[in-house]
């Protein structure tokens, strides 16, 4: 799709954080984003690169925010468009040829997490009604991938067979979707009790293991930073317990006027993890610290409105070379999340950690 103009009517309800990024700096990104999509509504990474169903659903939110409404509609109707019979969608899809056919249980989810999104910023129920059948069929199938422990098997291949592997960065992403798709559920006068269970034992198989800091139902964190911060920002750890957890790696990963690293061992800040993160210290009410974080990846802002991905920080260059649509996104997110802007803002900070079939 070709780029909109950057709206010069600065009245217009834009994330913003004074001092950090201004209301016309979010909409160029929002912008830049638009600039990207494909002409089937696809999100891909980066021009000509892939799109996962997760990522695309990331930037349609990011696009709804800063008032792209057609636009982010145009991305949901791919998702409903791309979704295969059984619910799912391909793990990697290149310029409309697919590339891995293969199913993550995370990546189906997430529709759930951008429709109520939408939603929630456009009012509209022709929408919600439309897309309805799509988070259901995709919820029902994310729903096979679930074990006896109440942790999500990772994925499958098309042929039906499940990998067993339960991840903790997927399973807390899942906690947030299933938590939006009771929300669209009740909504449309069609609530699920089987979500209700399924959600209620997600979340005490995540706090069973964050409680014990013993890994028996999931795998164990890795290096990489999502397994350390995505408990909270799923909405499963809240409160003293997700402080705890915070101060426990904080110094590992996060370069201070840098940004939070990827990995723990390597001096590579990435803006799309810093701005997670972000988006989990102001679920636990730690706004301040929070802005501090989209600060400080502000040194990834290119003058197109655009964010590069990473820096290596050790050399000062740029990695990968290449402004990625989801790290835009996350931008936009965060600004909106803690600006308090839009109707959606709390979309992170509003998850229930536990719920009754009563509900």
């Amino acid at each position: 799709m070709t780029a909109l103009p950057v709206d010069d009517d600065t009245s217009a309800d834009y994330p913003h954080v004074p001092g950090v990024v201004s209301a016309e700096q979010m909409r160029a990104t929002g912008v830049a984003i638009v600039a990207m999509q494909e002409s089937s509504g696809a999100l891909p990474w980066f021009p000509g690169g892939q799109t996962d169903p997760w990522d695309h659903i990331e930037s349609a939110m990011a696009l709804s925010v800063t008032g792209f409404h057609d636009e982010a509609e145009a991305a949901y109707e791919w998702s409903r468009r791309m979704q295969r019979t059984d619910g799912s969608w391909p793990i990697r899809t290149v310029v409309g040829r697919i590339e891995d056919d293969g199913v993550d249980s995370n990546f189906c989810a997430y529709i759930a997490v951008g429709v109520w999104h939408h939603y929630l910023i456009t009012g509209d129920e022709r929408f919600l009604e439309r897309m309805w059948p799509v988070v259901w069929s995709a919820i029902d199938c994310v729903l096979r991938f679930q074990r006896e422990d109440g942790a999500f098997r990772w994925g499958g291949d098309t042929a039906g067979n499940m990998f067993d592997e339960a991840q903790i960065t997927g399973n807390a992403s899942i906690f947030q979707a299933l938590d939006c798709a009771l929300h669209i559920a009740v909504e449309v006068d069609q609530p699920e009790k089987d979500w209700i269970r399924a959600h209620s034992a997600l979340g005490d198989a995540i706090r069973t293991d964050l409680a014990r800091d013993r890994w028996e139902i999931f795998q164990p964190p890795s290096e990489h930073s999502m397994d350390w911060y995505y408990p909270i920002l799923g909405g499963a750890l809240r409160g003293t317990a997700g402080q705890e957890l915070i101060a426990r790696r904080w110094d590992e990963f996060v370069v201070p006027g840098r940004g939070v690293r990827c990995v723990d061992h390597r001096p590579w800040v990435t803006g799309a993890e810093t701005c997670e993160l972000a988006l989990a210290l102001d679920a636990l009410g730690d706004t301040d610290d929070a802005i501090s974080l989209i600060a400080s990846i502000q040194h990834l802002r290119d003058p197109d409105g655009s964010y590069w991905t990473g820096l290596v920080f050790a050399d000062g260059k740029r990695w990968p070379v290449e402004k990625s649509c989801w790290t835009s996104a996350a931008v936009i997110l965060a600004a909106d999340a803690v600006s308090r802007t839009s109707v959606a803002n709390g979309i992170f900070r509003d998850v229930r950690q536990r719920l009754t079939a009563a509900h």
